[in-house]
């Protein structure tokens, strides 16, 4: 039996408790509480502020509280307690009828309507003041917050949430505008390097086919000689610069004088298009392949299979735009080329070492502005001396018997790249072509597209203005890495090449 009372105290509920104490009476019908054995709680809900009456069926002998903070409970008769609401929480209540028996009581406190009325108009006048002209709706349930509307983007769905948590638990039900396609950000890269290289080589060897009565040859070493025969004649294998020879005397010589110069130059200039925040790669060189030995079975001999290494000229970067407008780039360019000069022999095989220059660094550029990031500077100078023991020392004669090697190299690079926020072409806009000096090959009559259907047959749809937050975010996560299979291993990457090749590996 329930019975609603008002006082100006607040709303007061008057529990009549006989039916509840009844249900929990021994099978002989003994009138009061059941034993400590079958003591049950029941929940007891208040509001901040508002008070509940307990009425029991037998007198109140004593009453317990567990925390005073929560609720407060006060014997207003006998049969009576008044329990009042101080703050939200939850507690436990304690009734000792007469004859021992006794009752619990869950109290449960709940905030008053005024108050969570208050904390939301808060939240709503920080939301507005913080995201002007922005549709967010604040709604209140069971102690959580559901945040409904549309926001322009994540930044301000993020800043919603965080507004709204001061007031308890969030439920983002917000939808976000779909944002602009990303800028997509093209590098161009110059690769410039210079090698240049000079040898002088000076060099005599003399020789007699029987000057004196004597047969042989004089040399440094450095420069072979000619090879003298046994019957007096001297064969030449050697490229030479002057020759002479004195029939009547027998007497000859070779003299090699020769002055080399070298120059290599490497231009490449890479221009790379990459999304924000997305990594790009290139390289144009190729693969070359090297002999790798692994253990076989057991009894039987090891095994030769072929891997491959790449060697050109690579770049891979990492554009990402900045708040400030300006783009930070992570960039690595390298130069490697194949060096047979320092190869080396296995098993049969020879494996060119790698020459490499490399850069890897972190800059920030302005759209347009160019920044020369790595320069080398490398100058060389080898020179070799062989001379005759003795006959060397001789003034002005000991020039003949000496010999001289000098060699010299000078290697420059410089690497500038230069960062530049694109657009698409539009539809239908031309082309860019190179320039081609003669006419290129006539355009087939075979149409190579097939004509654009009709819109209303592409079956397309709009796009959607407005989408779920947890839907754009979910699309913004990366893709899964492009996989190539290249015939000897699948690899992946982003990467392109061009202006090289490698044969796939076999077992030897």
């Amino acid at each position: 039996m329930l019975s609603i009372n008002r006082y100006r105290t607040g709303f007061l509920l008057a529990v009549l408790a006989p039916a509840l104490l009844h249900s929990q009476l021994p099978a002989n019908g003994t009138h009061g509480a059941v034993s400590s054995m079958q003591d049950s709680a029941s929940e007891l809900s208040v509001v901040v502020g508002k008070s509940v009456l307990l009425e029991c069926a037998l007198p109140i002998e004593r009453v317990a509280l567990g925390l005073g903070g929560i609720a407060e409970a006060v014997a207003v008769s006998p049969k009576e307690v008044l329990v009042n609401g101080k703050a939200a929480g939850e507690t436990t209540l304690i009734l000792w009828e007469k004859g021992d028996n006794r009752e619990f009581f869950t109290v449960v406190v709940r905030p008053g309507v005024t108050a969570a009325n208050d904390r939301l108009d808060v939240i709503r006048r920080e939301l507005k003041s913080e995201l002007p002209g922005q549709d967010v709706k604040v709604r209140g349930e069971n102690g959580a917050i559901f945040l409904s509307g549309t926001v322009s983007d994540l930044t301000s769905s993020e800043r919603a949430v965080q507004i709204a948590s001061v007031g308890g638990k969030v439920v983002n039900l917000l939808n976000v505008q779909v944002p602009a396609a990303e800028s997509q950000i093209l590098l161009k890269v110059v690769f410039a390097s210079v090698d240049r290289s000079k040898s002088k080589e000076l060099g005599i060897n003399l020789f007699s086919t029987g000057f004196g009565n004597v047969i042989g040859a004089v040399t440094t070493g450095q420069f072979s000689p000619p090879t003298i025969l046994g019957d007096g004649t001297a064969n030449l294998s050697n490229d030479l610069n002057l020759f002479a020879f004195l029939p009547g005397m027998n007497l000859g010589g070779t003299l090699k004088a020769l002055e080399t110069k070298g120059l290599v130059e490497i231009l490449a200039e890479p221009n790379v298009l990459a999304q924000n925040g997305r990594q790009g790669s290139f390289l144009a060189g190729g693969e070359y392949p090297y002999p790798v030995v692994q253990g076989g079975a057991t009894g039987s001999g090891p095994t030769v299979t072929i891997q491959f290494k790449e060697y050109g000229i690579r770049l891979n970067f990492i554009p990402t735009l900045t708040p400030r407008g300006t783009i930070r780039l992570q960039v690595a360019p390298e130069v490697s080329e194949l060096n047979f000069t320092n190869a080396v022999t296995i098993s049969g095989f020879e494996v060119p070492a790698i020459s490499v220059r490399r850069v890897r660094t972190e800059i920030e550029l302005d759209k347009g502005q160019s920044f020369a990031i790595g320069g080398l500077l490398d100058n060389r100078e080898t020179e070799t001396f062989q001379k005759v023991p003795f006959l060397s020392s001789v003034p002005v004669l000991g020039k003949f018997f000496q010999s001289i090697d000098r060699t010299k190299s000078n290697t420059e690079l410089i690497v500038i790249v230069t960062p530049q926020i694109v657009q698409p072409m539009p539809a239908g806009a031309p082309l860019p072509q190179p320039p081609f000096d003669q006419p290129f090959l006539p355009h087939s009559n075979v149409p190579m597209q097939n004509p654009e259907p009709a819109p209303e047959t592409t079956g397309h749809t709009q796009a959607p203005a407005v989408v779920p937050v947890e839907k754009l975010i979910e699309s913004m996560k990366p893709e899964q890495p492009l996989t190539i299979d290249n015939g000897y291993g699948a690899t992946s990457g982003g990467s392109f090449g061009g202006g090289g090749g490698s044969a796939p590996s076999a077992p030897q």
